[in-house]
């Protein structure tokens, strides 16, 4: 690759020709992709860094005063439950003792302590599944005491060794422990698919969850929540606490902040800063949640309620996936303590609330002081000799494996019915769309133009610094030349890519601008130059010969995981990769609409792959592409990532970063169309095309159909060209659809 981009940059210099007009000389050398993708990281490094102030400001009023907290709290608890997926209406309380023929529900019993195998009822088809610890006498108080994830309920009873939940049943407390999802991933696969993965059961959960607006943080929540109501429903004079360990005691304080009838919460082996989400396991991965929340201002939203933190004892080391050599699907993650980002995040909460806040180092049972606990409740029995040890002998888990598997596969079917109830939440979602004619679409169109870019995109700051243009020409052929174009965007990132010119271009000219863009790790020369192996055809350099201005950006999806990240950093701010995408391409389109024999009023876009879902994205926000085709990509695109019966799915890939948030509540692919209407559109389809199937395409393409055609009265706007090959361009229907709205180019 080395020796590629030294010849390449030969080649630059032995052309030894002038740059563009007004242009400075492109001195840049070494590989401009791999730099766009550093520059972008350098970037949301500075973000995350400033994160914590920029909350402190946005806080800051809502500090004042006491009365201003309070005011304020509603609202930001609702927009935590949006972020986490809290969304869900739960069932009736119920909570089942799970027993059998000649099998009890009491799996163990200790100093008149019994711990029950039970169910409770949380979510249509969905249950959490774990133990009750009755005590002795009469309860005192209500527990949920969560585990991590990779910990079972038994473990956190007492069955293996020392375990918080008897010590609270000792002291008095009913205690309910549900089980988590774990991070093996023996069952993140599909017997009849014949397929296998090494994602992690969470990352699996996580993965289509996010898309339809949920997190498995959020069902673990609401499992929570659903046992505060089996409380509330059995004894509502009786405190309640949330207690957790690990993954529980982010579960823990996230419920503790969404739900005032928790009366305290204690947090061990969790609470710290949240700018290094990005290192830890994607299951963490919470949309927006660094714009507002860090766990500082989680506990402040308990507050005045009881939320106390240890940081002296953390979960083992975890690092995943397993096998990344072998099955390469799982995105790579670490768990690992983290005492001192803790200590800060308590300084900062303490802070925040004129040191009101608790905070506290426990004892001697490490995941949790029953005693201090049973204070923070108003118990008054006597404190427990914590010398002696809290493990119930000669207990028995009863199948942890197959209770594991009912949550993980309750779970995957409540996820595959919201993808599958998506369409109709979609349409509800677009009913003040008013397709009366084509201009009162587009009108009122730019409301869910700015929540596709905000609420789903993530939306940067316009650009302010110059837009610097440097270029350089790198191909002098018979009929064209080509220069490549690097641009300002912010500091650190850039735009790049390169512009073929006609060698007949007048300035006095108004041809058109085809946007030829790559597709995943490609770069602006697999539009141009011939492969061994075509799938691009040469399109940009056939349609420049014909007469067009070409220009192929370079996009910032190339380098494997190492742009795989900019989603993972990107994400908790409220932004993505196409949040960079959509301005590196405004900020082109300054630049060409400004060049000599360009008609700024028609510039189309043209992308295949990765390429074809830029052109689902960035016309949909910018107006100024006056047409879309989108090439090898377009499908039922929620399906496409969530659907564990597709062999196609994101679900078996590495693509960990593909998953929007919400995006199957909001917008599908004809949603995103629609952004694009009454603006020309148009599918490139081959039939042998694995990204998808032609059922899929099709019916998805149909809804695109029956807005320009049915409603708008726009047939000849939009049209999908099969052809028969595989992932590639074609180059066919699409020649006559450029040549009919933008024009032929001589």
């Amino acid at each position: 690759m080395r020796y590629l981009f030294a010849l390449l940059a030969l080649a630059s210099t032995l052309l030894a020709a002038e740059p563009l007009p007004n242009t400075k000389p492109l001195t840049d050398d070494g590989d401009l992709a791999a730099a766009m993708v550093a520059g972008i990281h350098k970037y949301l490094d500075r973000e995350l860094k400033a994160a914590p102030a920029k909350r402190d400001e946005l806080w800051k009023p809502d500090l004042a005063s006491k009365e201003a907290l309070a005011k304020s709290l509603p609202a930001k608890r609702e927009r935590l439950r949006k972020l986490l997926g809290v969304v869900d209406e739960r069932v009736k309380p119920n909570l089942e003792y799970i027993s059998g023929p000649g099998k009890s529900s009491v799996i163990a019993e200790i100093d008149g302590c019994k711990v029950h195998a039970v169910r409770w009822a949380v979510l249509p088809g969905v249950d959490a599944e774990g133990l009750l610890i009755e005590p002795k006498d009469k309860p005192k108080a209500n527990v949920v005491a969560i585990p991590h994830a990779d910990q079972s309920p038994e473990e956190v009873a007492g069955f293996l060794k020392d375990g918080f939940g008897i010590a609270l049943a000792r002291h008095g407390c009913r205690v309910l422990v549900p089980t988590l999802i774990d991070r093996k991933d023996e069952l993140s696969g599909s017997a009849k698919l014949k397929r296998q993965t090494n994602i992690p059961h969470r990352e699996f959960v996580y993965r289509m969850a996010y898309e339809t607006g949920r997190t498995l943080v959020g069902y673990e929540v609401q499992k929570v929540l659903a046992a505060v109501d089996w409380f509330q429903a059995n004894d509502a004079k009786l405190k309640v606490g949330a207690i957790g360990f690990g993954d529980g005691g982010c579960i823990a304080l996230y419920a503790g902040a969404l739900d005032e009838r928790i009366n305290t919460v204690q947090v061990s082996g969790a609470f710290g800063q949240r700018e290094k989400l990005h290192a830890e396991p994607i299951d963490r991965n919470i949309w927006g949640l660094l714009k507002e929340f860090g766990d500082a201002e989680v506990a402040v939203i308990i507050h005045p309620r009881k939320c106390e933190v240890d940081y002296n004892y953390w979960p083992e080391s975890w690092e995943g996936p397993r096998d990344p050599d072998k099955f390469r699907q799982g995105a790579p993650g670490k768990l690992a303590p983290s005492a001192n980002d803790a200590g800060d995040e308590d300084v900062r909460s303490s802070k925040m609330l004129k040191d009101e806040v608790p905070i506290f180092h426990l004892g001697s049972l490490g995941r949790v002081d029953v005693n201090r606990f049973e204070n923070a409740l108003d118990l008054t029995a006597d404190k427990l000799d914590e010398r002696n040890p809290h493990v119930i002998p000669n207990a028995v888990a009863r199948d942890p494996a197959a209770r594991h598997k009912r949550q993980f596969d309750q779970l995957v079917s409540f996820t595959q019915k919201l993808w599958r109830d998506s369409d109709a939440v979609r349409k509800d979602f677009w009913k003040k769309a008013d397709a009366s004619t084509p201009e009162k679409w587009e009108q009122s169109c730019d409301w869910y133009r700015e929540y596709f870019h905000s609420e789903v995109i993530g939306k940067l700051p316009e650009p302010t610094v110059p837009l610097n243009p440097r270029s350089r020409q790198v191909y002098d052929e018979k009929t064209w030349t080509g220069y490549e174009v690097k641009l300002d965007v912010y500091d650190d990132v850039f735009a790049y890519g390169i512009l073929l010119l006609p060698k007949d271009l007048k300035a006095t000219d108004k041809r058109p601008v085809v946007v030829c863009q790559h597709g995943l790790e490609g770069t602006p020369r697999h539009c141009i130059d011939p492969e061994k192996r075509p799938t691009y055809f040469e399109f940009a350099r056939k349609l420049v010969e014909q007469g067009y201005v070409v220009y192929c950006p370079q996009n910032p999806y190339y380098g494997q995981n190492t742009f795989r990240q900019i989603q993972r950093k990107a994400n908790p701010l409220k932004l993505s990769l196409f949040s960079f995408i959509i301005r590196q391409h405004q900020r082109t389109l300054d630049f060409i609409e400004k060049l000599p024999g360009v008609d700024a009023k028609r510039i189309g876009f043209y992308g295949l792959s990765y390429g074809g879902k830029t052109a689902m994205r960035v016309p949909a926000v910018e107006k100024r592409y006056c047409l879309s085709i989108c090439s090898g990509d377009f499908n039922e695109w929620i399906g496409k990532n969530v659907s564990v019966d597709l062999d196609r799915s994101y679900m078996w890939t590495n693509e960990y970063e593909m998953y929007e948030f919400d995006l199957g509540n909001t917008f599908n692919y004809a949603e995103m169309a629609y952004l694009i209407a009454p603006r020309p559109f148009m599918v490139e389809r081959g039939h042998d095309d694995g990204v998808g199937t032609d059922d899929m395409v099709s019916s998805e393409f149909a809804k695109v159909r029956y807005l320009y055609a049915n409603r708008l009265k726009l047939a000849d706007r939009t049209t999908i060209d099969y052809q028969v090959g595989g992932h590639q361009v074609f180059l066919k229907g699409s020649q006559e659809f450029i040549e009919k709205h933008l024009g032929k180019a001589r």
